[in-house]
């Protein structure tokens, strides 16, 4: 039997199957109009230096004790992980503002925990609000779910809580924020989200991503868990992927009102991370001093970058994150640029999809490739 044609983008054609005048089985045609999530480009095989700026990766490895608990945790390989992840939930609650275990949700990753939140609360004629320039999963959220989106402008790279509230309507089921916000670097205070929190009907549910908390050095931040302790409408989902230095092990967790935790627990996959995952992120979340280490190297690194970028004419947008969005005079330079980088080993992200074809975010990485990338943007410039 032959295979389904594939078109450049890896999705499926139409239906055939090779055997003409059989129908084949139908997806939902919402499901059809959903283009693949594009993660960036991998850096090709051979190279004798790649330099891994793209996907907000921990330049860091994970710590020696949580890499050695997930090597330990291979010996039980032949058995079934914990279906509830109870240890690891426990640790975090232990490690985390005090935050009530029967109410963390683990998950692989926080984009599964954010598609089961989709699944669970939107439907075909529902409404996701969402930011101009917000995490692009976001959408694809809504769209797995066949809802709709209301696109809030974001003035100046920025989010604003009157631009979100005001589009708002009688559709609207969810409200999809990621704070700190990738790609933009934008963050909205404590204050500013519990104002948000109180504009919205309590029919909707309100998702804070806090992939990026980690690494927010502002003292008006707040990471929303207050908001989902005081409010049946708020959820908070997070990752060990960023600061953590798990990205490998795909690891996630989400704190929620007791009926929505009802909910997911429904839906849940029941095994959905690896014993390795739990046993290192059951370590990585109680080295609270190793994070602030990591937090302060990665904001001095930021801040060095940012300089360096507006010393070559650039345009840095202030970051509370791991990487720096940042701005050429054209979308022609930015894609020069990135081509430059790309041949002297370097991967930056190239930023069309978010409608910033002018713009490169730069993840952080250690000092030392921080240096080769500055130089090899010099010499750039230099060229240009």
């Amino acid at each position: 039997m032959s295979r389904p044609a594939m078109d450049i983008g890896g999705t499926v054609s139409a239906p055939g199957n090779g055997e003409p005048g059989r129908p084949a089985p139908a997806a939902h045609a919402h499901i059809l109009a959903l283009a693949p999530y594009e993660l960036a480009a991998p850096a090709p095989a051979g190279l004798s230096r790649a330099i891994h700026l793209s996907q907000n990766e921990n330049a860091a490895p994970a710590s020696a004790a949580a890499l050695e608990a997930a090597r330990r945790a291979l010996d039980e390989a032949h058995r079934y992980p914990h279906g509830d992840a109870g240890p690891l939930r426990e640790a975090i609650a232990a490690a985390v503002e005090g935050l009530a275990a029967e109410r963390i949700i683990c998950a692989a990753g926080s984009m599964e925990l954010l598609s089961l939140l989709g699944q669970a609360y939107l439907g075909p004629g529902d409404e996701v609000v969402v930011s101009e320039h917000g995490y692009l999963y976001f959408r694809s959220v809504a769209r797995q779910a066949g809802a709709g989106l209301a696109v809030a402008p974001e003035p100046d790279l920025a989010m604003s809580v009157d631009r979100l509230l005001e589009k708002v309507g009688p559709r609207t089921r969810m409200l999809l924020l990621a704070n700190p916000n990738n790609p933009t670097g934008s963050l909205l205070s404590g204050a500013e989200i519990r104002r948000l929190s109180a504009g919205l009907r309590e029919d909707i549910l309100l998702v804070l991503d806090g992939a990026y908390a980690e690494y927010v050095t502002d003292p008006g931040y707040e990471s929303g868990a207050a908001l989902v302790d005081s409010t049946a409408n708020t959820a908070m989902v997070r990752t060990f992927s960023k600061i953590h230095g798990l990205a490998g092990l795909r690891v996630g967790w989400g704190y929620f009102p007791a009926a929505v935790a009802g909910v997911l627990n429904r839906i849940r996959h029941p095994n959905g991370v690896t014993q390795p995952g739990m046993a290192a992120a059951a370590v990585a979340i109680g080295e609270q001093g190793r994070v602030a280490q990591l937090r302060a190297a990665n904001a001095s690194l930021r801040g060095r970058l940012a300089g360096e970028l507006s010393r070559l004419g650039l345009q840095p947008y202030p970051s509370h994150g791991n990487f720096v969005l940042t701005r050429f005079a054209s979308e022609a330079r930015a894609t020069d640029a990135f081509c430059h980088l790309k041949a002297e080993g370097v991967f930056v992200r190239p930023m069309r999809g978010y409608g910033l074809g002018d713009c490169l975010r730069i993840t952080i990485g250690t000092a030392e490739e921080m240096d080769v990338l500055v130089e090899a943007l010099r010499a750039w410039s230099a060229g240009a």
